[in-house]
């Protein structure tokens, strides 16, 4: 979809199975439904009982579209969604130029989020956004390069990081109140993860937080690498 930033270098085939299929994703709370005799409160325990907070979750689902004339080897992007909600969700989008020099765009994003996913909850990562793509990325040994994004919904808190074209939005009552943007060197050479020596890393990934306001509703703010912050 992309062109490669710079000229690949060529080494034998490495072949990565990951599953890309479509999946649905989504989270019901289970309801106790057998009666017991202190399963509904008094009054007095009602009005001394301290308020909770509602956690917020997500129940996603996801699809996986191939370009038509990709159909047949599942298309040369990939996803994962973590099964807590959806706390986590990672989609790359492979550089289709790769194709020109023989390698098979689909082996790096798929190994790229493959690794993410196995560091979904480790405590290093400390669900930061830009850490997990730090640590997907130096565990990808596949020839190719790859856009990504990251997000993660902690606590009322959306925390996004992107390298490249891939986006995300929040709409919320039909209204699109959030977006991410694009980061390109020109058009349909956006930045990226690659296996080449001389490429993008997390530190150039921008990073952006939404936050969930119980009266204003969302409010966002982003930062770059270097720390400094603007109101969105």
């Amino acid at each position: 979809m992309a062109i490669s930033i710079f000229k690949p270098s060529v080494s034998p085939h490495q072949h990565f199975l990951y599953s890309t299929y479509p999946q649905n994703i989504s989270s019901k709370r289970k309801l106790r439904c057998s009666p017991s005799d202190s399963a509904t409160p008094t009054r007095q325990e009602m009005s001394s009982a301290p308020p909770t907070r509602q956690q917020m979750s997500l129940s996603v689902g996801m699809h996986l579209i191939p370009h038509p004339n990709k159909v047949e080897k599942g298309g040369e992007d990939a996803f994962f969604v973590s099964s807590d909600n959806g706390k986590v969700i990672v989609v790359a989008d492979g550089v289709s130029s790769w194709a020109e020099k023989d390698v098979d765009p689909a082996l790096f994003s798929r190994e790229l989020v493959s690794n993410v996913s196995s560091l979904v909850g480790n405590a290093e990562v400390n669900y930061d956004p830009r850490i997990l793509i730090k640590g997907a990325h130096a565990a990808t040994s596949s020839i190719g390069s790859a856009t990504v994004i990251v997000s993660i919904f902690e606590n009322g808190i959306l925390k996004i990081a992107s390298v490249g074209d891939c986006g995300l939005r929040v709409i919320r009552k039909g209204q699109m109140i959030f977006s991410t943007f694009p980061l390109e060197h020109y058009f349909d050479c956006p930045y990226q993860l690659s296996s080449e020596a001389v490429t993008q890393t997390y530190l150039d990934a921008i990073v952006w937080k939404v936050i969930y306001g119980k009266h204003s509703g969302f409010a966002s703010r982003r930062h770059n690498h270097n720390g400094f912050r603007w109101p969105l």
